[in-house]
């Protein structure tokens, strides 16, 4: 009888000194990283514009023994998201009109691997690997910080928008495989696909989503105005004097505008008039209007979505005609000379 006790105990010894594989449940999950976002681009920006966010992968598994173990290879996957097409050589995120905005999402700080879904591939998604006690009673678990670096490219035509890209279902996957031990330290599976000799193999998407997001003032610039010019005229002005000038400028794509015309410088109320200073100092002055149509039927004035110009620019440069109108008036001109005004042009975007 003793001699089978000590057998039996001999045996449990020896046992004893392996990793013991074990049958429990170890599950891995993440949070959801907040918004990366960008912030505003600038159409043509000289250097790129870097983001990063960070979330947490955490497994738990079920309760072991006294001296259990665990041990997880896990595999983030992230995708083309919801607006774009491809991984390489950059991803797309698009604004309410679908105009793209190329961007990239990386590993590292350096922002030389690109986070992809290829486990051990190219693009590789990122690897984790955690190792953890699992005590009898209260089972144990592991966490660690994940970071995501991206960056936006410099040197792109860009339209004005709010831009996103949503992150969900098989563009967050996580994949896992692990290892239990109830005596000793669970080895970490080779590969987070591995589904045979190990103690269980998991994926599951829409595991950490996210939204990538930026934005893109509207913008104008290079603008380019002409003179007005009524010409001369030999005493008194008897018909209709029309004449054009022009307003140029060059706004990002997608940009609405408004151009407003002030009063000038010498108006009686709402007429504006050009002005004359004679040497003795008599000031003199001709009425005019400017239009925003060819009819002359439409005054141009400084109240937006009322009598301003609008416009949206599409990246290059636009030219808008302004018409002018120096009615006939009564009797001879006041007095010989240059008559003249300045008008203030603003333009709203």
């Amino acid at each position: 009888m003793t001699a089978a006790l000590r057998l039996a105990l001999l045996l449990v010894i020896v046992l004893g000194g392996h990793a013991v594989p074990a049958r429990a449940d170890t599950t891995c999950t993440a949070t959801a990283p907040t918004t990366l976002a960008f912030g505003t681009i600038t159409n043509g920006a000289a250097s790129p514009t870097n983001a990063m966010t960070s979330f947490t992968i955490t497994c738990s598994t079920a309760a072991l023994s006294i001296l259990g173990s665990a041990s997880v290879r896990a595999c983030l996957k992230i995708g083309t998201g919801s607006t774009g097409t491809s991984v390489l050589p950059t991803r797309s995120m698009t604004n309410a009109t679908a105009d793209p905005m190329a961007f990239q999402l990386y590993t590292n700080a350096g922002r030389t691997t690109v986070w992809g879904t290829v486990p051990g591939g190219s693009p590789p998604a990122a690897i984790v690997t955690l190792s953890y006690a699992v005590p009898l009673i209260t089972g144990g678990s592991g966490a660690q910080s994940v970071t995501l670096y991206g960056q936006v490219p410099a040197a792109q035509v860009l339209s004005a928008g709010s831009f996103a890209s949503n992150f969900t279902a098989a563009n967050v996957s996580l994949e896992y495989a692990y290892n239990e031990s109830i005596i000793g330290t669970a080895q970490p599976p080779a590969l987070c696909t591995t589904a045979s000799g190990v103690s269980g193999h998991k994926t599951a998407d829409s595991a950490f989503p996210f939204t990538v997001s930026a934005n893109v003032l509207p913008q104008c610039s290079a603008y380019v105005t002409t003179d007005m010019d009524f010409g001369s005229n030999a005493g008194a002005i008897t018909a209709n004097l029309d004449r054009t000038s022009t307003i140029g400028l060059t706004c990002i794509n997608r940009t609405a505008y408004s151009i407003g015309l002030g009063n000038g410088q010498n108006a009686q109320g709402t007429t504006r008039r050009m002005r004359f200073t004679a040497p003795d100092n008599s000031v003199y002055y001709i009425p005019y209007e400017l239009y925003r149509d060819p009819a002359r039927s439409q005054r141009w004035g400084t109240t937006v979505n009322t009598d301003t110009q609008a416009g949206t620019g599409n990246g290059a440069a636009q030219t808008l005609t302004v018409y002018g109108r120096a009615p006939p008036t009564t009797g001879a001109v006041p007095a010989q000379g240059s008559y003249s005004d300045v008008i203030t042009v603003t333009i709203t975007y």
